[in-house]
């Protein structure tokens, strides 16, 4: 079975309802937005520490720049990097341009930390790529948070992402 259709059988068999729609690739985040979806998509990103030995999962609001120096010293990992795509198809069984959180469903993602700005926990819906970027699924955020990641054995570390006034 394919990723993307392993995707929505563990999506199904938990309960979890999911909005699917299919569309061109998208490569930006504001090809996403002009998608328009009933839920923002966040920007996922996959990194890693210097050595390559510490994987990430970066959930963040849309319009949240990414300053690797802030993250990274929350974290107190002294320099975080983009990781690699041969990684991120191991552990997540994606591509470049089309990260998700839903890749953390695979045994292999077990040792990626999934880290979240804290602004994503109140809204009420998240969309991601299912391992595409031809599709985006959107669903509920306390089904994301409360049904997806304890089905996929996975915690969350919330932190606290400067916004685009800072």
């Amino acid at each position: 079975m394919e990723p993307q259709e392993q995707v929505f059988t563990f999506l199904r068999d938990l309960g979890i309802p999911f909005d699917l729609v299919r569309h061109a690739p998208v490569d930006t985040m504001e090809d996403c937005a002009a998608l328009g979806l009933s839920a923002p998509h966040c920007k996922n990103l996959f990194l890693c520490n210097r050595a390559k030995t510490q994987f990430y999962l970066l959930l963040l609001r849309a319009d949240k720049p990414f300053v690797t120096r802030e993250v990274s010293k929350t974290l107190g990992v002294s320099r975080l990097s983009f990781g690699d795509a041969d990684a991120l198809a191991r552990l997540l069984h994606t591509h470049p341009g089309a990260v998700s959180p839903l890749g953390l469903l695979f045994p292999e993602s077990a040792g990626v930390r999934l880290l979240c700005d804290e602004d994503l926990r109140p809204l009420p819906a998240l969309a991601f790529h299912p391992l595409t970027n031809e599709a985006s699924l959107t669903m509920s955020t306390a089904d994301f948070f409360g049904k997806f990641l304890p089905a996929a054995h996975h915690d969350v570390t919330f932190l606290p992402i400067s916004g685009p006034e800072a």
